[in-house]
């Protein structure tokens, strides 16, 4: 019998009533992560020696599950998909894992993700490309590649993720699974590899969101380690999803929306509008408000130059430690700024060596009026932008991306100049700390697509609950990826 189709209930249940072993789970587990890890790469490391858990009251207790390589795990290898941490094994556990593993939580691979989390495509891994388990041919987006494949692929029920700009999110949705990314600091990142330290965010890839709702149940919390995080123990969010949503009210945006505001729109990007469309009107069955608004469309146009600026600045002074000389494979040279340069040099990608220039340059002092302090000011217009509507609505509610997911092979082709941001508008989330989930929403071609749910910052309840309720009047929870014939 299959077993790591099921959700997390489902899984918990016949544990606990010794239909299944938590040993029986690992096993099935570890034989799919070595098969799929031939078709899609989505493993950077795979424990074979997991130990099987004792079961408990915990829900997570004796379940398998992926940790992107970003997390620090002790005594497992932790690259960040880099070969500048390519044989980095930390002496400490992120405070995300310690909790799951006193969750009982069995942990079988860590996954691969674009290098250090910077790349939108799950193809600048230092151990490859991830493929797509609907169609190899076809990309995961990224960071959180590889755990959305291997979650969508059936290996385990979640894998956790990081989201800085939509790297949770838009995996999620080009590999028809859930992706959550709470409120900042509801989840501690102490022990997350830094990325952009006022973006980041520890999350959840899973098939249903119940299971999302569950697994950051158990992470979430205060932690004297991370001064961002925040008391969240009245916040119970699998208690929350009722699926009572009547009265609730959601908003979409129209400079997003509009199909006549792409004039060469390709036949995939009206359906995936249609179908969003189709989606708000079977929201509205269940009792749900949905009203459309605007926003001044030089603040959405701005969004991609914002978090790229913010991005690199942030990512070029938290890696400033990644020498060669603390950690890592030693750099060559006769002294150690020869041997800093050669190690940097040798070890990062040429995507990382761009936005490492980029956020020098913006961190200048010449230039940081110019750039980096502007791109700030813009950030917050955007929020507050988001923040007023939050005054009126419950969330928020837009398509992910222009469609299914890209080809890794051709597919650089811009619709129009507002194409970027119906691509780049996830990253609102990250820019105000809002809660912010991904669902699947049909198919096109046989290859899944998603919608999004943003909410205002600490009303994560809210918000899964809405995803939930939406969840039910579909027929996509819990499904495992078929390779498109």
């Amino acid at each position: 019998m299959q077993y790591m189709n099921k959700s997390i209930e489902e899984l918990h249940e016949l544990l606990k009533n010794q239909k299944v072993t938590s040993q029986e789970l690992i096993k099935e587990s570890l034989t799919l992560a070595h098969q799929m890890q031939d078709k899609y790469n989505p493993f950077v490391t795979i424990l074979d020696e997991a130990k099987a858990q004792p079961i408990t009251e915990s829900l997570l207790s004796g379940i398998p599950y992926g940790i992107k390589d970003n997390y620090s795990t002790k005594g497992i290898l932790s690259t960040g998909s880099s070969n500048t941490l390519k044989d980095y094994i930390p002496f400490f556990n992120a405070t995300s894992i310690e909790k799951l593993n006193q969750a009982g939580a069995v942990p079988i691979g860590k996954t691969v993700l674009d290098e250090f989390g910077m790349g939108g495509t799950g193809t600048t891994g230092h151990t490859g490309v991830v493929r797509n388990p609907w169609d190899p041919t076809r990309m995961c987006a990224g960071s959180s590649a590889g755990s959305a494949a291997a979650v969508a692929a059936g290996i385990f029920p979640y894998a956790l993720g990081s989201d800085t700009g939509d790297s949770i999110r838009k995996p999620a949705a080009y590999c028809g699974i859930v992706g959550y990314k709470p409120t900042y600091g509801m989840i501690s990142r102490y022990g997350l590899f830094p990325f952009a330290s006022s973006l980041d965010h520890v999350g959840v890839l899973a098939r249903s969101v119940k299971d999302a709702a569950i697994v950051v149940d158990a992470m979430k919390g205060l932690d004297k380690n991370d001064m961002t995080s925040w008391d969240s123990q009245n916040i119970h969010l699998f208690e929350s999803c009722t699926g009572q949503v009547q009265g609730k009210k959601l908003c979409y945006i129209k400079e997003i929306c509009d199909i006549s505001r792409y004039q060469n729109a390709n036949p995939e990007l009206k359906q995936h509008l249609d179908n969003f469309y189709q989606t708000l009107e079977n929201f509205k069955k269940i009792g749900v408000e949905i009203h459309e608004e605007s926003i001044d469309e030089a603040l959405l146009k701005a969004l991609a130059a914002v978090y790229v600026v913010i991005s690199c600045a942030e990512a070029t002074s938290n890696m400033s430690n990644l020498t060669g000389i603390i950690f890592g494979p030693r750099g060559q040279g006769s002294n150690y700024i020869e041997m800093m340069k050669d190690h940097r040099t040798k070890g990062f990608s040429p995507l990382i060596k761009r936005r490492f220039v980029i956020g020098s340059y913006v961190l200048q002092k010449e230039n940081q009026d110019r750039y980096f302090h502007n791109a700030q000011k813009v950030r917050r217009l955007i929020v507050d932008c988001f923040k007023e509507l939050f005054k009126t609505y419950d969330g928020v509610i837009l398509p992910v991306g222009t469609g299914p997911a890209k080809k890794l092979e051709g597919s650089k082709e811009m619709l129009d100049e507002n194409l970027q941001v119906l691509e780049e508008h996830l990253q609102i989330g990250n820019f105000g700390g809002f809660p912010s989930i991904t669902i699947p929403n049909g198919f096109i071609n046989d290859l899944p697509v998603g919608i999004n749910i943003t909410g205002n910052c600490y009303d994560d309840a809210n918000v899964l609950n809405l995803a939930y309720a939406l969840e039910s009047t579909m027929n996509y929870k819990g499904q495992i990826a078929k390779e498109v014939k």
